[in-house]
């Protein structure tokens, strides 16, 4: 009988981290998917190749896409925006945050998708939090649904009546309750890496950071990556 296969969207960061440690705790060979899409710093690239060796992928596949970069649109594309270093302002203000990368989701589903059809993948994983991000358009559960049917509709898999789905297990979890399932999980955070500005050691007032900090303050844990500020 044939191994059941997993495609996970691998960032590098902390949430798809533990979407790799779900993804080997539930069986799947692993076929891990890292986009090098022009981000400001190639860190977290980096950072999925270790965690890809570590969970033994079967493959791990890195594909640059240069063109976010060039329409930019992002602080984490373009230069020429501030990365923001506070938490919680959009949500106040009800504006998408600066760090949206427009459609990033929308487009890595669809080559995460191509990628399972061909690997002959049951099923795509991806950290999407529509808790901590709830300012993204494209980490919300009506997109992943929406996504979900699209893949139905438009690949050979889908009209073959193939099981091709796209899970999202921590869409509903707060920071705190990814780093508490990541724990119990294994899942080496030490090699991952959630900071906007890319170097060795994490900045500790970006967004991201602070986010990822809080999270691991409250799950009762300290964060195993070197801060130059920790707040």
């Amino acid at each position: 009988m044939d191994a059941k296969k997993a495609v996970v969207v691998l960032s590098g960061g902390l949430d798809s981290t533990t979407c790799m440690g779900i993804a080997r705790d539930a069986g799947y060979v692993i076929h891990a998917l890292t986009f090098d899409y022009g981000q400001r710093h190639n860190r977290e690239v980096e950072q999925a190749k270790k965690i890809a060796r570590h969970f033994e992928a079967a493959d791990h596949r890195i594909v640059k896409m240069d063109f976010l970069s060039q329409i930019g649109g992002s602080a984490l594309t373009d230069h020429s925006i501030d990365v923001p270093t506070e938490v919680g302002t959009h949500e106040e203000s009800g504006e998408i945050p600066s760090t949206y990368v427009p459609a990033r989701n929308l487009i890595f589903l669809s080559l995460a998708t191509a990628y399972a059809e061909v690997v002959g993948a049951e099923v795509i994983y991806i950290g999407v939090s529509a808790v901590d991000y709830s300012g993204y358009p494209d980490c919300r559960p009506e997109f992943i649904a929406s996504m979900s049917e699209t893949i139905r509709l438009a690949t050979k898999a889908g009209v073959e009546g193939t099981d091709l789905r796209i899970e999202a297990p921590l869409s509903h979890l707060s920071k705190k309750e990814t780093v508490q399932l990541g724990l119990r999980l294994g899942v080496p955070y030490e090699l991952s890496t959630s900071c906007y500005q890319g170097e060795e050691e994490a900045c500790g007032v970006c967004d991201s950071c602070r986010l990822r900090l809080q999270g691991f303050a409250e799950a009762g844990a300290v964060d195993p990556i070197v801060y130059s500020n920790r707040g």
